[in-house]
Parts: C-alpha cells; sequence; structure tokens
C-alpha cells in the first residue's frame, strides 16, 4: 500500500472516529440533559412540597399562637357571675379574720404558760360548766352547750370572766369554743383584749352583713372564735329576739358536737337584752364582785333568769395571795340544782 492510500485510510478512520465521538457526545450530553431536567423537575416538585410544608407549618404555628393567646386571654377575664344560687357552706369557712392572743397571756389572763393560780382557778370553773354541758345534766337542758356569762350590776367583772372562760376551755384537747359578745349596750371584748374590730352580731342581725362568717374573727388559738356585738342599735332587744338569732344560736349549738359558745351578756338587773339572752342558753355563770352586790340584790338578779337553767356564781376581785405574794382575784363557782 502507497502511502498516499495509507495516508487516506487513517484519515477515513480519523472521520470515522470523530462521528462516533460526536454521537457518543451528543447522547451525552442529551443524556445529561435529561437528567438534568429530571432533577430539576424532582427539585421543583421538592421545593413545592417544601414550601407547602412551611405554609402547613406555618399556619399550624398561627393556628397554637392564636389558641395559646385565647387561653391566656381566657385566664385574665373576670370570673363569669351566674345566676345560679351558691353552695351553702359553713359558716367557718369563709373569709378569715385573725386576732392574736399572746399580748394578754402576759395580762393576768389565763394561758398555756405553765401552771399559775388563774389557770387553776378557771380549770376548777370549767370543768363544772362542761360537765353540765357535756354530762348527765346535758340531757335535761335545752342548749346546755350554751352559756351566757353575766352579773348583777355593770363593773363586776363579768366580761374578764368570759374571756378566761373561753380561754381555758379552748386549751382542752377535744373541745372548741366560740366567744361571743352580746352586751350591744356596753360592748367589751374586743376592747379588753385591746382589739378593732369592724362589725359585729348587731351588723348581722340587720342584714348589713349576708354572711355571719364574715363577723367571726379567727385567733392565735385553733379552737377559738370570736364574734364581736357589733355597733349599739336602739332596736337591739328586738333584734336579739328575732327569729334571726334564734337560728343562729341554735347553728352554734348544733352544728358541732364539741363546740361550747361563751355568750358575754348584758347585766341582769335593769337590761330587757339578758332576760332574752336567758331563754336561748342552757347554762348562766353570774359573776358577783364581792363587797359590791348584796344577797337581796342578786336573788333578784337570779329572777330574770331561765328556772330551767343550769345556774353557777362566780365570787370575784376577792384578794388573796399565792406563795409568791403576788395579788390574784379568787373565783368560786357553785352551780345550783335544776328546778
Amino acid at each position: 500500500m502507497s502511502t498516499i492510500e495509507k495516508a487516506l485510510q487513517k484519515n477515513k478512520q480519523l472521520k470515522a472516529e470523530n462521528s462516533e465521538k460526536s454521537t457518543l457526545e451528543a447522547a451525552q450530553e442529551k443524556a445529561q440533559q435529561i437528567a438534568q431536567n429530571a432533577k430539576s423537575e424532582a427539585s421543583s416538585e421538592n421545593s413545592g412540597l417544601e414550601s407547602k410544608t412551611d405554609i402547613d407549618i406555618k399556619n399550624e404555628s398561627s393556628a397554637a399562637q392564636q389558641s395559646d393567646t385565647l387561653t391566656q386571654t381566657d385566664e385574665r377575664q373576670e370570673p363569669v357571675i351566674s345566676d345560679k344560687e351558691p353552695e351553702v357552706l359553713s359558716y367557718e369557712t369563709s373569709k378569715e379574720k385573725f386576732i392574736p392572743l399572746t399580748h394578754i397571756q402576759k395580762e393576768g389572763f389565763v394561758s398555756n404558760m405553765g401552771r399559775n393560780t388563774i389557770n387553776e382557778e378557771y380549770r376548777a370553773i370549767k370543768r363544772k360548766v362542761l360537765s353540765n354541758a357535756f354530762g348527765p345534766l346535758s340531757k335535761t337542758l335545752t342548749n346546755a352547750n350554751i352559756v351566757m356569762v353575766t352579773s348583777p350590776n355593770p363593773n363586776e367583772g363579768k366580761t374578764f370572766t368570759a374571756i378566761n372562760l373561753a380561754l381555758s376551755i379552748a386549751l382542752e384537747q377535744d373541745k372548741t369554743v366560740l366567744l361571743v359578745d352580746a352586751d350591744v349596750l356596753r360592748p367589751s371584748v374586743m376592747k379588753t383584749i385591746d382589739q378593732p374590730f369592724e362589725s359585729g352580731l348587731m351588723e348581722y342581725l340587720l342584714g348589713e352583713v349576708d354572711d355571719l362568717a364574715d363577723v367571726i374573727h379567727h385567733t392565735s388559738l385553733d379552737t377559738l372564735r370570736i364574734i364581736p356585738a357589733g355597733k349599739s342599735h336602739h332596736l337591739s332587744t328586738e333584734l336579739l329576739a328575732s327569729e334571726k338569732m334564734l337560728e343562729s344560736v341554735s347553728e352554734f349549738a348544733n352544728r358541732y358536737p364539741d363546740r361550747v359558745v361563751i355568750i358575754d351578756s348584758p347585766p341582769l338587773l335593769g337590761i330587757n337584752e339578758t332576760a332574752i339572752l336567758a331563754n336561748l342558753a342552757g347554762q348562766a355563770v353570774v359573776v358577783v364582785q364581792e363587797g359590791k352586790t348584796s344577797l337581796n340584790r342578786l336573788s333578784q338578779a337570779v329572777e330574770h333568769l331561765n328556772p330551767d337553767m343550769a345556774k353557777g356564781f362566780v365570787l370575784n376581785k376577792s384578794k388573796q395571795n399565792n406563795s409568791n405574794g403576788a395579788g390574784y382575784y379568787g373565783y368560786y363557782y357553785g352551780s345550783d340544782e335544776k328546778k
């Protein structure tokens, strides 16, 4: 083969190779284009899906935020006032008013600060009261656990006695005490323990206070509650004789089996309110100042009491000395037989 033929054959061979290369490159480019188009379509679809997902998430997030906003708004809203009648609750579960009593323990009152003369004297008095209230005699008495503390005349120490008797009974392990100041003409309980008050028994009876719990004061003794007398009123006799007062006393007497109610009552002589209270209580403790009230006046005073009551007498302001030489009030309690 000549050199020319060899050159032509080689040239032909080169053309064939170039043709195959062009075909191959075109195929590759086409394949790449197809792959790129497919990838673009897939990317576009994924992008669409991602956009849709983002929108859904955003919508759900927005809905959740709106829900949270509504919840927070609801929590800040004022309670809805319903026309439904409220549930009747115990009068001791409403708004609580607190009276500290630690200061009076240093002023000659009964305390839990060990054994002393006044504690022992009132232990003797309360034993008779509790025996009448919960012992065999209680079955023959109406409201045996309601004890009115009174005196023939003013300033014989009845309020001092009522407070100390309440404190002494409150120290019992199984008794609770409600001290009620019903001396509406000369209220003394809150003044004696040096405590202010806004309203009391009279406001409740007048309807100025709807809930009896609002005039009940808790004290630093868990077993002792106090109801102040409230303001004086020209219809105090009628209010104490009202059906509302009768219902309140019945509530005091019967709601709790361990309850003792001590009522600081007005003096017996010349006061109509005392005779009314005497018909509500099962016991009377009459406080007599030594050397002040004659036996004749005492007899007249006792006639104002309900003859069916259990009666006891406390001899007050009888100066005695203890072993330390300190002066103390002396007390005597003697219960009359029921007639």
